[in-house]
């Protein structure tokens, strides 16, 4: 396994080793001791998975503390566009963000830490999205930022027109009028 620093350090992609033959492939998509050890010490509580079609969105997402998530994604079927912004006040890095494309062909994963909102756009026909999160879900306490907010200025890959949104996502708010839980 490969730990990838990016550009905001919390940030990690993860890249497993495949073991591959005409039977098929095999790898280790998460080993504890591995993760610790190159990135921090976690206690993840949950599985997620989701399904969803070409063009839809899900973000920019985040839970406010105490219910904040750290969050290790990855793209089992399809390809997906996976966004993490830095909301954490006071971080060189803060308004910032890492895009990456996780997919079923690269098997690569991302993690997220605490005070980070984090979406992901699918490019595929369909994808089958999975993530490991370090928290409960809190309804009181979930939050985000508009998708297409313009300071962020993040290419989701898609025209406008593709995007498909929940009710709750069309109606997230903008950075400029966003005011951050975290501290960095």
């Amino acid at each position: 396994m490969q730990f990838i620093k990016t550009n905001i350090p919390e940030v990690v992609i993860i890249e497993p080793t495949v073991f591959g033959d005409e039977r098929g492939y095999f790898y280790e998509s998460f080993k504890l001791l591995e993760f610790e050890e190159n990135i921090q010490k976690i206690k993840f509580i949950q599985d997620n998975e989701s399904k969803s079609r070409r063009g839809v969105l899900r973000g920019l997402h985040f839970q406010k503390p105490p219910f904040s998530q750290a969050k290790l994604v990855r793209c089992v079927k399809g390809k997906v566009i996976d966004v993490a912004v830095d909301i954490r006040l006071g971080s060189p890095t803060y308004g910032k963000h890492i895009a990456i494309e996780l997919s079923d062909k690269n098997k690569r994963q991302l993690f997220i830490p605490r005070g980070f909102a984090h979406g992901f756009a699918v490019l595929s026909e369909e994808a089958i999205f999975s993530y490991k999160v370090d928290n409960n879900y809190a309804p009181d306490y979930d939050s985000g930022i508009k998708w297409n907010d313009k300071r962020l200025k993040i290419d989701w890959k898609l025209n406008s027109e593709e995007v498909i949104l929940s009710e709750k996502d069309k109606n997230l708010i903008s950075f400029k009028d966003f005011k951050s839980p975290f501290n960095y």
